[in-house]
């Protein structure tokens, strides 16, 4: 059975972690996401392409989030399994579900509240000014959607670490 306040605790405090690093990373270098698949694409053909330093700075970027969305699942599922001895297909759900809490609120809050509702100053790239891609809600519905496969085959590993973990440790 699912301890749903392990995952409003776990999740809470990974998503909160995750949306400070990406709202960080964002305030001070916002062009790490100008990406195909970040960036609705009338957004992506006006802005200037990234630097081979900005590329850079991306992919380091990209490594803390990802420790916080892999690394915060792992950890809550494994702990999640010693305090319950909890099957794979639970294990597997407690994974997706913590996945699925930190990258909602990160459509939610980040994608629809902050850029296309809000959409400050330090998240308009120069020279793309007024395009719709900033008020573009769907846009970032459909890259939500598109990582849902990547999250269940990632929840389904990290469940699957966790359970031989748990078993043979």
């Amino acid at each position: 059975m699912l301890d749903w306040t392990k995952l409003i605790m776990d999740g809470g405090i990974f998503t909160a972690a995750f949306t400070g690093l990406v709202l960080f990373i964002a305030m001070r270098t916002p062009r790490v996401f100008l990406a195909p698949g970040e960036t609705p694409p009338d957004i992506l053909a006006k802005a200037k392409p990234l630097t081979a330093k900005e590329k850079e700075h991306a992919k380091k970027a990209i490594f803390p989030l990802m420790v916080i969305l892999v690394g915060g699942t792992l950890y809550s599922t494994y702990t999640f399994a010693q305090q319950s001895g909890a099957g794979y297909g639970t294990l597997f759900v407690h994974a997706l579900l913590i996945q699925l809490i930190i990258t909602t609120f990160d459509l939610v809050f980040i994608d629809w509240f902050v850029l296309n509702t809000i959409t400050p100053k330090w998240a308009v790239f120069p020279g793309t000014e007024g395009l719709a891609g900033y008020k573009d809600y769907g846009f970032h519905a459909k890259v939500h959607l598109k990582l849902l496969p990547r999250q269940i085959a990632g929840a389904a590993v990290i469940a699957g670490i966790a359970w031989l973990l748990m078993n043979y440790l």
